[in-house]
């Protein structure tokens, strides 16, 4: 995104740097990730599919 000489640092690279499993999808498209009880997204387009996940995941928790 050309955004590498604005920012200090970009947050994938550090992720990684710092030992993190990073996926990711093309630019613009939603992406995202649950492990356990961490639900992450990649963007605003992501925001549906992580209320998903979130909702999921406090139904597991609320079923023990």
């Amino acid at each position: 995104m050309g955004l590498a000489e604005t920012v200090p640092f970009l947050l994938e690279s550090r992720l990684r740097e710092l030992g993190a499993k990073f996926e990711s999808a093309p630019n613009f498209q939603p992406k995202v990730v649950r492990d356990g009880r961490l639900v992450t997204g990649q963007n605003p387009a992501s925001v549906p599919l992580v209320a998903r996940e979130l909702l999921s995941a406090l139904e597991e928790l609320r079923q023990r």
